[in-house]
């Protein structure tokens, strides 16, 4: 099945691209949760919009991204969250709360999509993350998760 992207998917593309799929994958999970749109004639329309939307948005150069890349690495994140007694957390962070930690630790603001964790973090102490500023660049954040 052939479908536009409306926002970036790892491993399958950007916002405003064309891919091909198979037809469960797009049925079943990129189109119920607005991650891409069916491709007709008519929506070759709605690809430059979005592309255009994409472009404002990014970060346009590796100079720029080296920059952001610098704040990030720079900064102090603390996020504190409900624990039990063993350290364990209840429920996990998730990205979208590290991207607001970042913010109001003085840091840049970071889409909650571009955060990579390579497991889910349940417990307290220090844990690292990585942050896709550009194809080519990648941060490094240190994040103390402590008890609230």
């Amino acid at each position: 099945m052939k479908i536009i992207l409306t926002h970036e998917v790892s491993g399958l593309g950007a916002a405003g691209d064309v891919v091909d799929v198979k037809d469960g994958y797009a049925r079943n999970y990129l189109i119920p949760r607005n991650f891409a749109i069916r491709w007709t004639k008519g929506g070759e329309k709605d690809v430059e919009q979005i592309r255009r939307a994409r472009k404002i948005h990014e970060i346009q150069t590796i100079e720029q991204a080296n920059q952001v890349k610098a704040q990030l690495e720079g900064v102090k994140v603390r996020l504190a969250v409900r624990s039990g007694d063993a350290g364990r957390l209840f429920g996990s962070v998730t990205p979208a709360d590290i991207a607001s930690a970042i913010k109001a630790s003085g840091g840049p603001e970071v889409d909650k999509r571009r955060i990579e964790l390579s497991a889910p973090i349940k417990t307290l102490g220090a844990h690292e993350t990585s942050v896709r500023l550009h194809p080519e660049v990648a941060a490094k954040v240190n994040i103390e998760v402590v008890a609230a």
